[in-house]
């Protein structure tokens, strides 16, 4: 992946992983749902991502379909666009931004965030947490790890 200077941008090992996992589960997804429970599933084994989202108690619960409305097109992206491409593309953008040397899980969480929006949200509600607080416990890790 490229940054916005033409540079490479590297990928941390877990960032690495957990891109290459979505790459797999997605061409099973039927739906922007299934996606976003498939980002989330890929994401909760690893990095600092995978340690808060077990530390809030989300399972590694396998897919389910759950009673909820008619679920919108498998396109979460443009079409055309594969969308792991497209969260990797995203997440160099934030880990620019941030101007880091590597995209981490953190970057491709922001991503997921910023792409799927309600679905992700929807994915972490049915595992008993939220974006709120998911968010909440990376911000104190890194508190932590700052003292």
């Amino acid at each position: 992946m490229t940054d916005k200077s033409g540079g490479r941008m590297k990928l941390s090992q877990d960032a690495a992983i957990v891109l290459g996992l979505a790459g797999t589960a997605m061409s099973f997804a039927h739906s922007r749902e299934d996606e976003a429970e498939r980002w989330l599933r890929v994401l909760r084994m690893h990095g600092r991502v995978g340690e808060a989202l077990q530390a809030l108690g989300v399972p590694e619960a396998p897919l389910m379909t759950y009673a909820r409305p008619v679920p919108s097109p498998a396109a979460s992206v443009p079409a055309g666009r594969d969308p792991v491409d497209a969260i990797c593309r995203r997440a160099v953008q934030m880990a620019t931004a941030r101007a880091a040397d590597r995209v981490a899980t953190i970057d491709v969480l922001f991503a997921i965030l910023a792409t799927y929006g309600q679905a992700f949200d929807r994915a972490l509600y049915i595992r008993g947490t939220s974006r709120d607080e998911l968010l909440e416990r990376l911000a104190s890790a890194d508190l932590a790890v700052a003292r």
